[in-house]
């Protein structure tokens, strides 16, 4: 029996409620025990943190693939894998494309969150695993709806719930509804196809112009192609924002002059142009969106502030996936560089002018504060002295406290029943 207790977290969130396995891993690595396939012949999609295998590792199964959408659950596969003693050649990491299931014969699935990413593995599971695969998804019963079934269906002609146990269930997929047939020409997966959907962002604050930008998104992105209303909340900030970083005109805003200890007329502090916000000048200005999502306040950014040089970064393949095809859809490759990375780790310090944060406030299916509060810590750590970090949060969750102590004085910018955006200042 395998000890799924010596597996951690790190460098997600650890603490005493929150473990690196459940019960739905237990019963996945039980199927694939009894069902007879070879190492190589199997793929593994949404292994959090590893358990489901290195379990099977352990059991002597090798050439298992692997597939991970947040990039801390494959650094912590691979943490835990190194900590274990684990065969690093037992097992390969992949995208979610043809190289993962080419050939597999069984798929092993912790069920996503969503319908969209599920629909998205399902239809690339029938694509490009063999015509005999199972596909083997599992979750927590509290958490399972019979859409999911429904879902599954459209990809394979059966779809059978298993008994539940320990408060998990298994449904098991077979027979694909459609032969796969490779791609002509090959291209990156792109189905279900890419989901686009165009927004405006209107205002008529002085120096604030209309914003249009389309929004794109693949399966595994929150939202989808939607603005989820915390994004919302923070881009209904940007006059404010936008204030100190006009392209045009010479004023500061008031709050920025104050802020400056500068009287309304005299220059920025620091003896520079008028137009600029802490120090900051147009030119060259250094924009960072942490935990972007499908990168729309990096865009909408972007638009409005021409020689802004911004990357955004979060730890999703398919935020970042999904990113990168809403930078493209705006025309902006030149100027937002997307990344995959957790918590903005390969930036330098000191190396922004303007944070932008929507921090999430689930870590998996659970509500925690963990998570949100780790990319505080790192917002802290990537902004310059003077420089500002904008975010917006839940108006019940204690992130004002958390960034005035990590990052500087913080004021409420904006609130609504459900969020609150506040503006901090880097302490130098």
């Amino acid at each position: 029996m395998y000890d799924y207790s010596r597996l951690r977290r790190f460098p997600d969130v650890e603490v005493p409620n929150l473990q690196a396995w459940d019960a739905t891993d237990e019963l996945l690595v039980d199927w694939a025990r009894t069902a007879g396939i070879a190492g190589d012949c199997i793929a593994v999609l949404g292994d959090e943190y590893g358990a489901i295998t290195l379990a099977l590792t352990d059991a002597g199964l090798h050439g298992i693939r692997v597939h991970q959408d947040l990039v801390t659950g494959r650094r912590a596969l691979a943490n835990n894998a190194r900590a274990l003693g684990s065969d690093p050649d037992a097992f390969t990491s992949h995208e979610l494309d043809e190289t993962l299931l080419r050939g597999a014969q069984l798929v092993l699935v912790q069920l996503p969150k969503s319908l969209a990413a599920l629909d998205e593995i399902a239809d690339a599971v029938a694509r490009w695993a063999t015509p005999e695969v199972v596909l083997v998804a599992g979750g927590r019963v509290k958490h399972m709806t019979l859409t999911q079934n429904d879902v599954l269906a459209r990809h394979f002609t059966s779809v059978h719930p298993q008994r539940a146990a320990r408060k998990s269930r298994l449904l098991v997929a077979s027979s694909p509804s459609s032969p796969p047939s490779p791609p002509s020409p090959p291209a990156e997966k792109p189905l279900p196809v890419l989901e686009t959907t165009t927004h405006v962002v209107s205002h008529t604050a002085g120096g604030f112009s209309p914003v249009e930008f389309t929004l794109c998104a693949y399966g595994g992105a929150f939202a989808g192609s939607k603005l989820d209303i915390g994004t919302r909340a923070l881009l209904d900030a940007m006059p404010a924002l936008s204030a100190g970083y006009r392209v045009q005109g010479s004023a500061v805003g008031r709050s920025q002059l104050r802020k400056n200890g500068a009287a309304e007329g005299q220059s920025a502090s620091n003896g520079g142009p008028g137009d600029q916000i802490s120090g900051v000048t147009n030119e060259g200005m250094r924009v960072i969106d942490l935990g972007c999502g499908t990168g729309a306040l990096a865009v909408a950014f972007a638009l409005q502030h021409p020689t802004a040089a911004i990357v955004a970064t979060d730890r999703s393949a398919a935020a970042v996936r999904s990113a990168r095809a809403t930078v493209s859809a705006n025309g902006l490759d030149d100027r937002i560089t997307v990344t995959l990375d957790d918590a903005a780790s390969d930036l330098p310090d000191g190396s922004a002018d303007l944070i932008l944060l929507n921090p999430p406030f689930h870590l998996g299916a659970s509500v925690h504060e963990g998570a949100g509060r780790r990319l505080i810590e790192a917002a802290a750590r990537l902004v310059r002295p003077g420089g500002e970090v904008w975010t917006v949060f839940n108006s019940h969750l204690d992130h004002r406290r958390a960034l005035t102590r990590a990052v500087g004085p913080t004021e409420q910018v904006s609130r609504t029943p459900k969020f609150t955006v506040t503006r901090s200042t880097r302490r130098a």
